[in-house]
């Protein structure tokens, strides 16, 4: 018998669930899907928006959207369209219940759980499939599939059980496909390294303008020192790029901050002459305080199990 046999919803970033139906069932084959459930959870930040995993005689379809993954389990012989038309009317109405600013904030593991309701009445729907009612919806469902069909998801791709997993090279997303060694992911951004990230610039655009006017102060005086000059942009180059720092990832991240710590405070000694203290004491502190915003955003560890 074809059926949907769970479903839950999942945040994209780092597979917290925010909610997903009742299970009963606590078969092998249902506990070697849980086990799947997890592996993807923890991988949707770099699958595609809309993919199918089979596992013999169960599907694990999802889709993705607005940073919110909504996930399926079915029998293998469950029609593709009602799977995919079922998880667009989950999506519809988590959208409508809850705001982004809820989901983006959300802490604790299954906090809407009260979405189980919807669920579970929808299931019920999509497992009667002579009371649906939505023809022009599967009919347009069947259009999309056709014209841009799911992921097909091969469990050598997720690994084993234990979070390690393999994706093959040579794979990007946007046509059904895997992207090759994504980018590390930060940890999220707060409003301390908002602040240092926005100093940083303003840091960068006035040692920009100066160097500006030390070429026309040069150009006018003969006698003028071109040093100066190369110390402005310098300590533009080191500002901007302690922002690269703060925004991505990169080998050697916390060092390289340092480094360019170092090289503000040695252009700001070198231009001693030129500003006050008060200018100075400026640009070394918001130095200091990027490089400490840049130590503290690390890499996001390996997902919480949770028992999605």
């Amino acid at each position: 018998m074809s059926m949907i046999l769970s479903a839950s919803v999942v945040r994209v970033r780092d597979g917290l669930p925010l909610s997903a139906s009742t299970d009963y069932d606590q078969s092998m084959g249902m506990q070697e899907c849980r086990k799947y459930f997890k592996l993807l959870s923890k991988k949707l930040s770099q699958l595609p928006d809309r993919c199918t995993l089979k596992t013999g005689q169960y599907n694990i379809n999802f889709i993705s959207s607005l940073g919110v993954s909504y996930m399926m389990l079915c029998t293998e012989n469950y029609p593709s369209v009602l799977a995919f038309c079922f998880l667009d009317e989950l999506q519809k109405e988590f959208i409508t219940t809850y705001n982004m600013m809820k989901t983006n904030t959300a802490i604790r593991p299954y906090c809407f759980i009260e979405f189980d309701n919807f669920i579970q009445r929808t299931k019920q729907r999509y497992n009667n499939t002579r009371s649906l009612s939505t023809k022009m919806n599967l009919a347009d469902m069947q259009t999309e599939i056709k014209l841009r069909p799911p992921y097909q998801i091969s469990v050598s791709e997720l690994g084993s059980a234990n979070g390690f997993s393999h994706v093959p090279v040579g794979m990007y997303k946007g046509t059904g496909k895997i992207s090759a060694a994504p980018h590390q992911r930060l940890e999220p951004v707060t409003l301390p390294g908002i602040v240092s990230f926005v100093l940083s610039l303003l840091c960068g655009a006035l040692n920009l303008i100066r160097g500006f006017h030390a070429i026309e102060s040069l150009l006018q005086n003969e006698g003028e020192d071109f040093s100066y000059v190369i110390a402005f942009f310098l300590g533009t180059a080191a500002c901007l790029y302690q922002c690269y720092l703060f925004v991505y990832y990169t080998g050697w991240r916390n060092a390289k901050s340092f480094l360019t710590f170092g090289l503000i405070c040695l252009c700001n000694m070198y231009l001693y002459e030129l500003r006050n203290l008060w200018q100075l004491f400026f640009h070394v502190t918001v130095g200091a305080f990027s490089t400490l915003q840049i130590r503290l955003r690390q890499p996001q560890g390996k997902s919480p199990d949770y028992n999605v």
